[in-house]
């Protein structure tokens, strides 16, 4: 560049856009005139590389797990420093992850990082501008901070509708509400509404617990699914309704002893039991009907079972047509089930006794027969029994409370013969039995 000379002197201004070259020689030649010769002279100019300052933000802030932020670093050049950086800058996350270095544009070096956890926030967040020929690194550092996402938990239930007793499945999935993202740990509370709670843990977002409803009452239940959260998601829940409705039910019935004899006490034992897929013990109640024209009997059911005792006082509308009803109860449905009862005429036993006895020929003697059921037949027998003495003539007398008796005023000196045959009657069989009576 050439100048005009002023009073000695020429001055003019020059800018190094770079440091790469310095110390840079400077030569200032003077021309000459008609009075002067020309000359020239030489001086260097180190140039030194300018001064930067670097700020970093990021952006959404603050951001949730699984959510994409931008980071960005501005870097500037210090007066009386001018110009534009370049080069590249260095970003650290403070999450343990890998640096990255990107490159300078305009000043400016954006890159895109994605916190995975709230467990460290808020994050240390470095951004080192490592400078370039003409300007001077330097650094920034600023925090960010990352929250919980926010969860959206849904819960169903199957089978539902549902029987009582049957196992009910309830799944819950728990999924992050964008932007965040990833997969929730931790774990969920069940509620089945009917006071059933239990807890179960979360795995690949999902868990589930089973339950079997005892009861209906209370139907339709409100399920509902609480899951906990943890550092990087947020507490959410859910409801779900579960309809329960009655299980049916077998009934069978069976008998202690078949056939039976008359007075003897029958034992019927009704079993009640759920049908699948419902499962369960039904409670309530079973009337027993023992088809004798008898009451019917209504028994408690426990543990499954009701039981009745029943004894026959005929043989006449053998066999018998005995019912078990069950009678359901909130979750169970009624059933009904049938058999017949054989029932036969008892055994019985007689006895017979003179008195007195040993007698003389001329005191009178009176006979006695008792008939008794033989066990386990019971009651009071009924009929006629035939009393023969040897030398006299039999006579048949009725049964008074199972008892008989034939008075003799007279016998012929002898050991007599007594002879008793019991003539049966409905409920009783036949039976027989002899004696002696000795007259002196």
């Amino acid at each position: 560049m050439t100048v005009p000379v002023a009073s000695g002197t020429a001055t003019t201004v020059h800018t190094w856009t770079s440091a790469a070259g310095s110390p840079y020689t400077v030569t200032a030649t003077y021309n000459g005139e008609a009075a002067f010769t020309g000359s020239s002279g030489t001086a260097t100019a180190t140039i030194s590389r300018a001064a930067t300052t670097t700020t970093a933000a990021s952006s959404p802030k603050p951001s949730v797990p699984g959510q994409p932020v931008t980071v960005t670093a501005t870097v500037g050049v210090v007066a009386p420093g001018a110009g534009t950086p370049t080069g590249t800058v260095t970003f650290a996350f403070g999450d343990g992850s890998p640096s990255v270095t990107v490159p300078v544009a305009s000043g400016t070096a954006t890159t895109v990082h994605t916190w995975t956890s709230a467990a460290g926030s808020p994050y240390t967040v470095t951004a080192a501008y490592n400078g370039d020929s003409n300007t001077k690194p330097s650094s920034a550092s600023g925090t960010h901070t990352v929250t919980a996402a926010v969860t959206k938990t849904a819960v169903a239930t199957s089978p539902n509708p549902s029987r009582t007793g049957q196992t009910v499945t309830a799944t819950a999935t728990v999924a992050a509400v964008p932007p965040g993202a990833g997969t929730p740990t931790g774990t969920v509370v069940f509620d089945f509404g009917d006071g059933a709670v239990l807890t179960a843990s979360l795995s690949g977002g999902t868990a589930s617990a089973t339950h079997a409803y005892a009861s209906r009452a209370g139907s339709p239940f409100v399920v509902s699914a609480a899951y906990s959260g943890n550092p990087d998601f947020a507490a959410s829940s859910a409801t779900t309704a579960q309809t329960v409705g009655q299980t049916a039910t077998t009934v069978a019935v069976s008998a202690d002893a078949n056939p039976s004899v008359t007075g003897q006490p029958v034992t019927f034992t009704a079993t009640v039991a759920a049908v699948a897929p419902g499962a369960g013990t039904p409670t309530g109640t079973v009337t027993f009907s023992f088809g004798d024209g008898t009451p019917a009997v209504t028994a408690p059911v426990f543990s499954g079972t009701a039981a009745a005792t029943h004894a026959y006082v005929s043989v006449s509308g053998s066999p018998y047509g005995v019912t078990a009803a069950y009678n359901g109860d909130t979750g169970y449905t009624p059933s009904t089930a049938a058999r017949t009862q054989t029932v036969l005429p008892a055994a019985t036993s007689t006895a017979v006794s003179a008195s007195p006895n040993p007698a003389t020929h001329t005191q009178p003697v009176t006979v006695t027969v008792t008939v008794a059921p033989v066990l386990p037949g019971a009651g009071t027998p009924t009929g006629t029994v035939t009393v023969a003495v040897s030398g006299e003539k039999a006579q048949t007398v009725p049964l008074v409370s199972g008892t008989a008796s034939v008075g003799y005023t007279r016998l012929s000196k002898a050991v007599h013969t007594i002879g008793v045959t019991y003539s049966g009657d409905t409920r009783f069989s036949p039976s027989s039995v002899t004696g002696t009576e000795t007259v002196t």
